[in-house]
This record gives C-alpha cells, sequence and structure tokens, in this order.
C-alpha cells in the first residue's frame, strides 16, 4: 500500500506545477483535477484538506494576481501531509519545499 501512495501522490504532486509560475496551464490543472479526484480514495485525511485548502485559495484568486507566498504555503502544506502520511512525520516546513520553473527554448 506504500508503494501504491508513494506512485499515487508522486503523480498528483507532478501535476501540482499546472498551479506555479511558468508551468501554470489548463492541462496541468485539469490533470491535477483528475488525479485529486482519485486522490479520495487512498489520501489520508490531512492530504485531502490540504488539498481542498489549495483549490480554495485558487477559487479566491480567480480574477486577481494570487499571493505568492499563500500559494507557496498552500501546496508546501500539501506536500508536507503527504511525507507525513508516507513516513509518519517530518521536520521540515512548507518553505522548505520549492518548484522551480524551466524556461523552454523556443
Amino acid at each position: 500500500m506504500l508503494k501504491f501512495k508513494e506512485e499515487k501522490y508522486s503523480n498528483l504532486l507532478i501535476h501540482l506545477q499546472g498551479f506555479v509560475g511558468d508551468t501554470t496551464s489548463y492541462k496541468g490543472k485539469k490533470m491535477f483535477f483528475e488525479e485529486q479526484y482519485k486522490s479520495w480514495i487512498y489520501a489520508s485525511d490531512e492530504v485531502i484538506v490540504a488539498t481542498n485548502n489549495m483549490i480554495q485559495l485558487v477559487i479566491d484568486s480567480q480574477g486577481k494576481t494570487p499571493d505568492k507566498e499563500e500559494g507557496r504555503k498552500a501546496v508546501g502544506n500539501i506536500v508536507l501531509a503527504m511525507r507525513k502520511d508516507l513516513l509518519g512525520r517530518t521536520k521540515l516546513a512548507y518553505s522548505d519545499f520549492q518548484y522551480t520553473s524551466v524556461h523552454m527554448e523556443k
């Protein structure tokens, strides 16, 4: 079960890129929501709550520039909840998790 969750959380984490910086895209968001819906059958309560909080932040920010720190906190809290579910504990904080945007050459 641990291996299954690790693989599923990995997919969810990768698709979170659809909400972050230069990687933001409709397709990325769509793929994230597909994975997020599936997560209801395996994710811990903490992962579900953290994911719902990030989604609410996105909804509340529509039409406005989202607060970068609030976004970073929301995404980081999802990752921390996943770590706690898989590892049982962590000493990291949400601010320790960072996405790095990669610019593609044209």
